[in-house]
């Protein structure tokens, strides 16, 4: 698909988003009822006891999607101006898939000090946080110590988002070779938060032997120029370059730039490699270049017109989803993992046809050009909103306590095929 400067800037003149009414306000009644008088009626009993904003506002389905601009996609730091046409469309996917209501604020404060204080004092108006594009390191910080302060789910995507849908893409492929996950030799070619989040759930999974590589080389016993928190994952190895790590590598994770990656080191891969590039738009290495070197590779990468699209949409729209409705006060690594293995099991489910169509494919089927759900799957709602839910029940992080699996996945169904017939839906309404 070539889309032309002139056809991208049309579509966005006047921007993506805005404020959709979901009470008539048509009559004097209705004034009275939104507004003042009858509006103190819902405040009085907000204020006595504050859980109600769940009930009574838009606390309940809304998402504050907030960045400073500092690490905007491939194109680096470009304020919180160049940074809103993102935000809007964060917020845009939000509402296509999950029916979540998003706020795009992009601040004109950097240190992590600033931003945390901004989105503390904003916290009350919404039942989410999504961190976006937040440069690295601070985006750890402002992270781990805004869920300190706030009682509600806080997320930085670029790490987490890459982590949940790679790992449901790890179990999937290595079961697909026939390698279990603690005796692969994983590679990883870039150090930001991305590829820290993902090293952290592939070690849930049972995998020892992580070697990972900044722009100096790989994180060894032997450099002392590492900061607090490159440290975390120090390697014992002799391993010095990307392409020492890269040697006898079941799984090469690409998180880096253009090029990082030769047919070279591809070669020198174990049988059966899984190869996971990920830099966007262009990955570390194109997936043509790989086939002509190892036909029994599994590629994936960030790209919609390759096979196996490593696509956050997978993930953050569905997990604020399941947060958002058992009133969540946080995401737990539970939740994390609980949405890993959603898109791991669904991807094995027989695909809809809406989704084969969408694609041009009538074969699509689980394998290696399918290791995890198309972001089109209406199935994503269902199955990963609701194991992030339930699992945040279980981790006793729901303000929600009487939940019923079976009937909130019903509700979910409805929300999916509102306009599309489902067999199922008969079931639910049964």
């Amino acid at each position: 698909m070539k889309l032309t400067d002139e056809e991208i800037l049309k579509y966005h003149i006047g921007g993506k988003t805005a404020t959709h009414l979901r009470k008539e306000c048509e009559t004097q009644k209705d004034l009275s009822i939104a507004y003042s008088p009858g509006v103190a009626v819902p405040c009085l009993k907000i204020a006595q006891d504050p859980n109600l904003a769940y009930k009574y506002t838009n606390k309940s389905n809304t998402v504050a999607v907030i960045s400073d601009g500092s690490a905007v996609l491939g194109l680096g730091d470009i304020g919180p101006l160049g940074a809103k046409p993102v935000m809007e469309g964060k917020v845009v996917l939000f509402k296509k898939f999950s029916n979540v209501d998003g706020i795009d604020l992009c601040l004109d404060v950097h240190d992590a000090k600033s931003i945390i204080e901004v989105c503390a004092a904003i916290a009350p108006s919404v039942g989410g946080i999504n961190l976006e594009d937040i440069r690295s390191p601070k985006c750890f910080e402002i992270e781990q110590e805004l869920q300190k302060r706030v009682n509600i789910p806080v997320m930085h995507d670029d790490q987490h988002g890459t982590a949940i849908i790679t790992t449901a893409a790890l179990m999937n492929a290595s079961e697909l070779v026939g390698k279990k996950i603690e005796d692969m030799k994983i590679a990883i070619s870039g150090a930001g938060g991305a590829a820290m989040s993902c090293i952290r759930m592939y070690r849930k999974l049972g995998a020892k032997h992580i070697v990972m590589c900044d722009s100096k080389g790989v994180i060894n016993h032997k450099r002392d120029d590492l900061n607090e928190y490159k440290k975390e994952f120090i390697c014992q190895t002799d391993d010095e370059t990307l392409e020492d790590a890269i040697k006898d590598a079941d799984l090469l994770l690409g998180l880096s730039v253009a090029g990082t990656v030769s047919k070279e080191m591809v070669v020198s891969m174990a049988k059966d490699p899984i190869i996971f590039v990920l830099a966007n738009p262009t990955p570390e290495i194109m997936p043509e270049e790989i086939l002509e070197v190892r036909e029994d590779a599994i590629i994936g990468t960030g790209r919609s017109d390759y096979p196996n699209q490593v696509n956050n949409v997978l993930g953050f729209p569905f997990i604020f989803r399941g947060a958002l409705d058992v009133q969540a006060t946080s995401i737990t690594e539970n939740m994390k993992m609980a949405a890993a293995k959603a898109l791991a099991k669904l991807a094995k489910e027989p695909i809809p046809y809406y989704v084969k169509a969408a694609y041009n494919n009538p074969d699509m089927q689980y394998g290696k050009d399918h290791i995890i759900p198309a972001p089109f799957n209406k199935e994503v709602l269902i199955w990963v909103s609701s194991a992030v839910a339930q699992a945040a029940i279980d981790d006793g992080v729901a303000r929600v306590k009487e939940f019923d699996l079976k009937e909130y996945q019903c509700h979910l169904r409805t929300m999916a095929y509102i306009d599309h017939d489902d067999p199922l839906l008969k079931e639910c309404e049964a």
